[in-house]
């Protein structure tokens, strides 16, 4: 096949930050697909612990300045980018200095989830999918990976279906073990709606918590990921469900990307 264009968006990435597994897939996955003559993005959110002086983070000031409305309430986004040398890879980093500007990532020091992680969500995934309209760079395929992403399927498939950059793109969504057990609040799924989409549409993110999140992201996905061994029951039973699309489990070497490129490659296919 021929050279492919393709967009990663991760929660973390090492050496920036590893919360979870998240944060050692998100690095490795992007710089194999490149070292097979692709050309790739990645994108990732700013959160504060993440030190700008040593991991050189310079802002991108043509691509600031967008602001992304939640609740009517107007939020600033600025990108920040960094480069990794020794992979030739360029990360580019989502901030705001309400969402993101704090010593810790989910949850505080007293290990309290944070209360505004709805709208931080929402934040990074709308603001992820303006940035590369800001871009101008049109992915063949968009690979989210993590709870934090679950949105961009969702806002890809509705929000975003009609924009020129995002018309022919497809959506890889990788599932992880669940990762918090609080809920997003019985005003999620409203905000989440951007006072644009169907209410059926986001019926499911009422009150979410990580496992409705994850199965967002699941039915909007062209194809999955299953990127754990401990991914929750109920996601296993809801995969099994899914007749139309690809799923594929992350190889136990974590080193073959063959099954990442041939996954692309058969998605690229079905275009029409």
């Amino acid at each position: 096949m021929a050279k492919k264009r393709v967009l990663y968006i991760s929660s973390e990435m090492t050496p920036f930050l590893k919360v979870s597994n998240v944060g050692e897939l998100a690095r490795v996955l992007p710089q194999a697909t490149q070292e097979k003559d692709n050309e790739i993005r990645v994108l990732m959110p700013r959160f504060g612990c993440i030190n700008e002086r040593r991991n050189r983070l310079h802002e991108v000031v043509r691509l600031s300045g967008i602001n992304i409305t939640i609740d009517d309430n107007d939020n600033p986004l600025t990108i920040k980018v960094a480069s990794l040398p020794e992979a030739k890879m360029q990360v580019y980093f989502l901030d705001n200095e309400d969402y993101f500007h704090r010593k810790h990532v989910y949850t505080d020091e007293n290990n309290t989830f944070f209360g505004d992680n709805d709208e931080r969500t929402i934040f990074f995934c709308k603001g992820a999918l303006e940035t590369v309209k800001k871009l101008g760079w049109q992915p063949d395929i968009i690979h989210c990976q993590g709870w934090m992403t679950s949105l961009i399927p969702l806002y890809l498939k509705t929000l975003y279906k009609d924009e020129p950059v995002f018309r022919l793109a497809k959506v890889v969504y990788s599932v992880f073990e669940n990762q918090f057990d609080e809920k997003l609040g019985k005003e999620f799924a409203r905000k989440a709606s951007l006072n644009s989409i169907d209410n059926k549409q986001v019926s499911s993110l009422a009150n979410a918590g990580c496992s409705e999140l994850y199965m967002s992201g699941i039915e909007h996905a062209d194809a999955v990921v299953k990127a754990s061994h401990e991914i929750d029951p109920e996601i296993t039973k809801f995969l099994k469900k899914l007749k139309s699309k690809p799923v594929i489990e992350h190889p136990e070497s974590g080193e073959d990307v063959d099954i990442y490129i041939n996954l692309y490659d058969t998605l690229l296919e079905q275009q029409d």
